[in-house]
């Protein structure tokens, strides 16, 4: 049953529902503990979502239907990689030797061997793993064939980036980042307007691309030139990132992590191809290497850095894409969360996170001009902070807050009594932003 609100002339004052019997007991408790207890679900839902998609992804990593080049026929070979390693290459005839090299330098194949000179081309730049593991995958197959076969590294790894990891971390911080503005924005900055958001989200995209670009390069030495063109690159992912995790927050509201953290970080980065290439990961892993924006992030890398992967137009449309459909969120959520937001004040209905926040300013404010009494001191109901005469002062100066160590024997702060109260009104809280979404 709703209860009516104070009423004020000529204002319409909405019903306030019932809270069911859990709410009024969460109620009750401290208001530091609801608080607390209203955010255990992150890292909740970071262990959950770590070990379903890092600890799955990863735990066993296995070769599988890997692209392997071959100038010529490819019949015989592939009938002895059948016979000395099932179901782990898949063979491609190549036409010519530009062209093998072309596409282990694309990624269009991990490998490519050449018979006339029993060559195995790789490039350890675009996948160390794979470089390093599928020579020895092949050489069986030929030495059933009496072929000896030279290993000859089309693009080698300099020996600042001697396992070619620098790429996946660059991308991690540019995701990070990308996500962490723009859910910021979306937690505490509702009232903001398009531009304005936008404005945030730009300008911290070009900060933290130059911090981020600065330290690997010139601070760390992990990378050697191409500042300016990482630090575009850099710039233009965050930005899209921002504006696809601002779009989002309109929706999802204070439980903005949970898509942002899942679409950027844990279904990304294990996606991406920068641990390890999508031919060792599992479903839906592999196939997510397509549209994750690690997968983006990290051949662009790889092709600036090194001249390697499918080339920049692959990342320049998965940024675009993500970008554009960051901005149609963000014109389609603002409507919607106002109208929410009219929904919930008409209803005069309330959030749990809301009513933890009231009562922990309002415990706050007690505790604050009972601290201010204890040094006889009070506030009035203007704000301003007065002595305490005097002869009024008899019996504030008792200790009321808990022992430094072991606190009070419930655990919690004590109450105030009535009668221990200041003379003079505690100042009002003043009204939070949007906090309850």
């Amino acid at each position: 049953m709703a209860t009516p609100g104070v009423n004020t002339p000529g204002v319409a004052t909405p019903l306030k529902p019932e809270v069911n019997a859990y709410r009024r007991w969460y109620s009750t408790l401290h208001p530091s503990l609801q608080l607390i207890g209203l955010q255990l679900w992150l890292p909740l839902f970071f262990i959950v979502a770590f070990c379903l998609c890092y600890v799955a992804a990863f735990h066993a990593p296995h070769p599988h239907d890997v692209p392997v080049g071959i100038v010529g026929s490819a019949q015989q070979f592939e009938s002895d990689l059948d016979r000395t390693a099932p179901g782990v290459v898949s063979v491609e005839s190549l036409a010519t030797v530009d062209e093998a090299r072309a596409a282990v330098l694309s990624g269009r194949v991990a490998v490519a061997f050449e018979p006339a000179t029993s060559t195995i081309y790789k490039a350890s730049a675009h996948q160390y793993q794979v470089a390093a593991l599928l020579p020895v995958i092949i050489t069986p197959a030929l030495q059933s064939e009496n072929i000896t076969p030279t290993t000859v590294d089309l693009a080698p790894l300099p020996p600042y980036d001697e396992y070619g990891t620098v790429s996946m971390y660059l991308m991690l911080a540019w995701c990070i980042g990308g996500y962490m503005v723009a859910m910021f924005i979306g937690l505490m900055g509702a009232p903001l307007r398009h531009r304005s958001r936008m404005a945030v989200i730009v300008v911290g995209g070009a900060l933290i691309s130059l911090i981020t670009n600065v330290l690997a390069g010139p601070v760390v030495g992990a990378v050697d030139g191409h500042f300016g063109a990482l630090f575009l690159i850099a710039w233009g992912w965050i930005v899209a990132v921002g504006l696809a995790v601002n779009g989002l927050s309109y929706f999802a509201g204070r439980f903005i992590a949970v898509p942002a953290m899942v679409i950027f970080v844990f279904l990304s980065m294990p996606s991406s191809g920068a641990a390890y290439p999508s031919w060792f990961m599992p479903e839906p892993f592999a196939w997510l290497n397509n549209v994750v924006v690690g997968s983006g992030i990290t051949e662009m890398l790889k092709r600036e850095l090194y001249g390697v992967g499918p080339g920049f137009a692959r990342g320049f449309i998965m940024m675009a894409g993500y970008a554009v459909v960051g901005l149609v969120l963000m014109f389609v959520g603002k409507p919607y969360l106002e109208w929410r937001r009219v929904r919930r004040v008409i209803s005069g209905r309330t959030t749990m996170f809301a009513d933890a926040n009231t009562a922990n300013r309002e415990f706050l404010t007690r505790e604050r001009d009972e601290i201010l009494s204890r040094h006889g001191l009070l506030t009035t109901d203007t704000g301003t902070i007065h002595t305490i005469p005097v002869d009024q002062r008899e019996g504030l100066d008792e200790p009321t807050a808990p022992g430094m160590f072991f606190g009070t024997p419930g655990g919690l702060e004590a109450d105030v009594e009535a009668d221990d109260q200041p003379k003079g009104r505690p100042a009002q809280p003043t009204a939070g932003t949007h906090a309850e979404q």
